[in-house]
């Protein structure tokens, strides 16, 4: 099996995000498109199928989420974090997975009516604040990173700047006009 470091969640997760999201645009954009357009039905298809796809891709998005949860090393105010994040995604996962059993459902009579297109639009919302969660639970408190760099009082970056003329085949120019020789700085 492929090891994925440090797990899979991210990997489950960024297609739950996409499916689920473009799901809910096309059912909104499908249900307000006039009776008379030719791809309404087809838009309504489409995102019925990404509601399906994406139910059954949040199951292992939930599943290695759990896994990730109980494996990350994490510390208290990282902790909070990943269990308000954890908390979002298990309501959010529950409704999108009712969303697509409802919709499976339905699937004959070709309607969707109001109160779906209300909760798909809540679900949406949900999905976002539940993906914001994530990235904080990444970004901010550093959960599911191997290791972070080095930093220092200016970020790291020396005086050079991330113009197209410094990182080119030639060397950077320094402030003070000397050649810039910091080596392997990758970015």
């Amino acid at each position: 099996m492929i090891e994925i470091i440090p797990n899979w969640h991210p990997v489950f997760a960024h297609f739950t995000v996409g499916l689920l999201s473009i799901s809910s645009l096309l059912f909104v954009v499908g249900v307000l498109a006039p009776a008379t357009a030719a791809w309404k039905e087809k838009c309504l298809i489409v995102a019925r199928w990404n509601l399906w796809m994406g139910a059954i891709i949040t199951i292992g998005t939930v599943l290695a989420g759990w896994q990730a949860y109980n494996t990350v090393a994490h510390d208290g105010p990282s902790h909070a974090a990943m269990t308000d994040h954890r908390n979002w995604a298990l309501v959010t996962a529950t409704l999108f997975m009712a969303l697509g059993l409802w919709a499976f459902i339905s699937r004959k009579t070709q309607q969707m009516g109001a109160i779906f297109i209300l909760l798909i639009i809540v679900a949406a919302g949900l999905l976002a604040t539940t993906g914001f969660k994530g990235g904080e639970a990444v970004y901010r408190y550093g959960l599911g990173v191997l290791s972070l760099p080095e930093v220092s009082r200016d970020g790291g970056h020396g005086s050079h700047d991330h113009s197209d003329e410094g990182h080119g085949p030639t060397e950077p120019v320094m402030s003070d006009g000397s050649e810039d020789d910091h080596g392997n700085h990758d970015h």
